[in-house]
């Protein structure tokens, strides 16, 4: 089945049409695209949970907050989980600030650890609206991934990707596997992008068919998680 691909500018429609028009509340598309991201974290540490280190790299923007929920599955599953949060806690707001109380709560935050003993790096630093050449401190987060050799699954794109040109900013996570959300963002399927985005995914975040097909979007899309809430993109 042919699968779409959206402009950044049209995966911003997208986030607005969810919450404006269908009512599909922010919390809801978080906690889909954090469970199915761990669910994939799983997958590719073959589902065996014991013993096994997960770091999650978290942003303070959504996309950090996609990160975090994930996270929570990931422990609720028998990882061993560390949370960094590349950024000062009280510049969160709304929804990842939640997250961020619930990671608390549970003891997930970490201000150190040793990441070279991680079996899987999730990289939740970034959203698909950032621009620009990465700063400090996420600049160091993501070069310290980079430099780990450890494995690396961005969710959405990889941080500091340019995620309608395929542009990798300086530096940009060089990625093992990316799970986009909704539709794939056209960057994605650049040359220049795929040395960055390494195996490529889908989840499902509970975008209803009606969306793209009105007028904003005009899209045909069909039934493309029919099998299940993440596929792979060849």
């Amino acid at each position: 089945m042919r699968v779409p691909s959206l402009t950044t500018d049209q995966m911003r429609e997208v986030d607005r049409l969810m919450i404006e028009t269908y009512g599909i509340a922010l919390e809801q598309m978080m906690e889909n695209a954090g469970r199915d991201l761990a669910e994939l974290a799983r997958r590719m540490l073959d589902e065996r949970a014991a013993g096994r280190q997960i770091a999650v790299l978290c942003g303070a923007g959504n996309n950090g907050g996609g990160g975090m929920v994930a996270a929570r599955h990931l422990h609720n599953m028998g990882f061993q989980v560390s949370v960094v949060l590349a950024s000062d806690p009280n510049k969160l707001k709304g929804v990842p600030a939640h997250q961020w109380d619930i990671l608390r709560a549970i003891h997930l935050e970490r201000a150190s650890f040793d990441l070279e003993a991680s079996a899987l790096i999730l990289d939740a630093l970034l959203g698909y609206g950032s621009k620009g050449d990465p700063r400090p401190p996420i600049k160091n987060w993501i070069e310290r991934a980079n430099a780990s050799g450890i494995p690396i699954l961005s969710l959405d794109s990889p941080s500091g990707l340019d995620t309608t040109s395929g542009g990798p900013g300086q530096p940009c996570i060089w990625a093992a596997a990316t799970m986009t959300l909704a539709l794939p963002k056209t960057g994605l399927f650049a040359a220049q992008a795929k040395e960055c985005v390494g195996e490529l995914y889908l989840a499902d975040i509970g975008v209803p068919p009606e969306l793209y097909e009105g007028p904003s979007l005009g899209l045909s899309v069909g039934p493309i998680f029919a099998e299940g809430p993440i596929i792979h993109l060849d």
